[in-house]
């Protein structure tokens, strides 16, 4: 895999703090998130009423609207880590004291709102508005989980557990990295989208089959060691019983009327995160070998995008293939690679299209289309619209050869 030649400017042995990272600062957006949304609900609680349903809106409008702005106004990172510059960033504590310190900001953000949407002022549209705000939190919270679930020792993984309380959806800290990551880019893998299936398609395939993927793991790791699937030693029922005291203890706080809130925030947070996996690996495939066995993963296989600003939300995720290619990498040392498939923008920016399926097919089909080639044999293709997409494709292709034939071009 050969990455972007762009490197820092600074000398070896300059390669500490900024010098190493013009970044460096940059990476407490991240933690600094659910500050923004103890902001918007203070904002909220003080606000005159024909104001509160705006500041109510503040998360949705922050992620569909001024991310994708200021996205595209900063535009890509130039920077690109050395291998020496890899090996300094990863030893340096100060990116994983960011990481944990979002999970504490993220529950006092969490309790606050479960204050606010107790009163009896709030509307039961509000605690609707307020939910997905605090929604888009936890589901960005999920990557807080992701980059501590690919960590070895238990403590990540509990403070894992405890960014994926909120959605209760815990069991991605056993399908990820134990299923997502050896299965990613084949039809086997409920995390990955097929080119042709829309995102309404895919949210129950992937919610569903990653639930079923995270119970299989668990329940042959534990007959490995000739234990039950009820056993203590049970990390998804530790996971779920954590999630339950949350939840139940918030309704014993603050009472039944915030339930609106807590199913909204759940819902909203783990399909904003399965949003960002329809994005991660649409229409893309692994070739199988002779022998039958799939490919290794690599660059090709992974939609990527360098913008900056969505980046330092989400701890580099847009540089997923070196994520795929190094899974225990950690965010700060992740690098572009020029010969990965790039989206048109930043994560942010792709979900709105992502959620109109014509849009979304009129986006990226072309994408795949010409990412191999104009061969739809090697993408990984809804079977149901496989005939369809063959069917169009092979039109736009006889269109495409009678023009360059007009002119004389020779097309191969």
């Amino acid at each position: 895999m050969n990455a972007s030649n762009t490197q820092l400017t600074a000398p070896p042995d300059q390669s500490t703090g900024l010098a190493l990272d013009k970044k460096r600062y940059l990476w407490l957006i991240s933690p600094a998130l659910p500050l923004i949304g103890i902001v918007t609900l203070v904002g909220y609680q003080f606000a005159p009423r024909p104001f509160k349903k705006a500041w109510a809106l503040t998360g949705p409008i922050l992620l569909h609207v001024i991310i994708p702005v200021v996205d595209h106004i900063v535009g890509q990172d130039q920077n690109n880590p050395t291998a020496t510059q890899i090996k300094l960033l990863e030893q340096d504590p100060y990116y994983a004291r960011l990481v944990k310190a979002f999970i504490p900001l993220q529950y006092a953000a969490n309790i606050y709102a479960g204050y606010i949407v107790s009163q009896k002022t709030t509307s039961l549209l509000d605690k609707i508005l307020l939910g997905i705000s605090m929604g888009a939190i936890n589901g960005i919270a999920i990557n807080t989980a992701h980059e501590l679930s690919h960590k070895p020792d238990r403590l990540n993984h509990l403070l894992s557990h405890l960014a994926l309380i909120p959605t209760g959806y815990n069991h991605f800290r056993i399908e990820h990295p134990y299923g997502h990551h050896k299965r990613a880019g084949t039809p086997e893998d409920p995390a990955s989208s097929r080119m042709g299936e829309s995102y309404y398609q895919f949210w129950p395939r992937t919610v569903l089959g990653s639930l079923k993927s995270a119970i299989a793991i668990e329940t042959h790791r534990l007959q490995r060691k000739a234990k039950s699937f009820w056993s203590k030693e049970n990390e998804l029922l530790l996971g779920w019983g954590m999630a339950s005291v949350f939840h139940l203890t918030m309704l014993a706080q603050f009472g039944r009327g915030i339930m609106p809130y807590l199913a909204t925030q759940a819902f909203y947070g783990l399909s904003l995160f399965e949003l960002i996996n329809y994005i991660e690996h649409y229409g893309l495939l692994r070739q199988r070998k002779d022998n039958g066995q799939y490919e290794r993963m690599m660059p090709q296989h992974s939609w990527n995008n360098n913008n900056i600003v969505t980046n330092l939300f989400l701890y580099q995720l847009q540089r997923h293939s070196d994520h795929h290619a190094f899974p225990n990498r950690a965010f700060q040392a992740l690098r572009h690679f020029d010969e990965a498939p790039q989206l048109p923008s930043g994560y942010a920016s792709m979900l709105l299209p992502a959620l109109i399926p014509s849009l979304w097919f009129y986006i990226m089909d072309p994408l795949v289309y010409r990412h191999y080639q104009g061969d739809l044999n090697k993408a990984n293709i809804d079977p149901k619209r496989r005939a369809k997409i063959f069917s169009q494709f092979a039109v736009i292709d006889r269109l495409i050869r009678k023009d360059a034939g007009n002119v004389g071009v020779v097309v191969d």
